[in-house]
């Protein structure tokens, strides 16, 4: 069986999350198992992914997508109230 894979994604915190982050995986990292940072929150997103397939999927697992099929970057305040005020 051969390595899988690794894609990339960069996700962007405010420099008080990144702090708490850093902070996490320096008091509970390793003894919770984590070998990195990057592990920890690949293990943390992908418990809410979980979350979101049982909620929203029936807890199916999603057909993938391609890297590149979602707009990149942050979205902007504006574009979220937007997104709010289309859900209500």
């Amino acid at each position: 069986m051969g390595a899988k894979k690794v894609a990339a994604f960069t996700p962007y915190f405010t420099e008080d999350e990144a702090g708490q982050v850093r902070a996490a995986f320096l008091a509970g990292g390793a003894p919770e198992g984590y070998a990195s940072v990057s592990d920890l929150i690949v293990a943390a997103t992908m418990r809410e992914v979980r979350r979101l397939q049982r909620k929203h999927n029936a807890g199916k697992k999603w057909p993938g997508l391609p890297a590149g099929a979602l707009r990149r970057g942050r979205r902007t305040r504006e574009e979220i109230r937007q997104q709010n005020a289309e859900r209500t």
